[in-house]
């Protein structure tokens, strides 16, 4: 049995987590609930969507991964989705979300 924790409860803490402070989250496309990878897209008003990834290093390390799609991030993950129907992807619009990403996903 694996020591991590499902993805879809790591997602389901993530969005109440921001949205008990306020911030919108939402599901974006539902992946794999045990062991699906989670692709985060972070809404800013002031610059361009931010796309990060959780990833394990070869450690076993767990990461915030940061992509810059060169043809945008709707692009990017809808094509993301395509080829890897496992992935989740959250939207986050909330300041200081990557530091809610990181307590919430990366500490298991």
């Amino acid at each position: 049995m694996s020591e991590r924790l499902p993805t879809h409860l790591m997602v389901g803490a993530l969005l109440r987590r921001v949205n008990d402070a306020g911030g919108m989250a939402m599901v974006r496309a539902k992946g794999d609930p045990q062991g699906g990878a989670i692709l985060l897209l972070i809404e800013s008003r002031s610059s361009p969507v931010r796309v990060l990834e959780r990833t394990i290093t070869f450690d076993g390390v767990a990461i915030l991964a940061e992509s810059v799609p060169p043809d945008g991030a709707e692009a990017y993950w809808r094509r993301r989705c395509s080829r890897d129907p496992d992935l989740w992807v959250v939207e986050l619009d909330i300041p200081e979300a990557e530091r809610f990403a990181a307590e919430t996903i990366l500490s298991n």
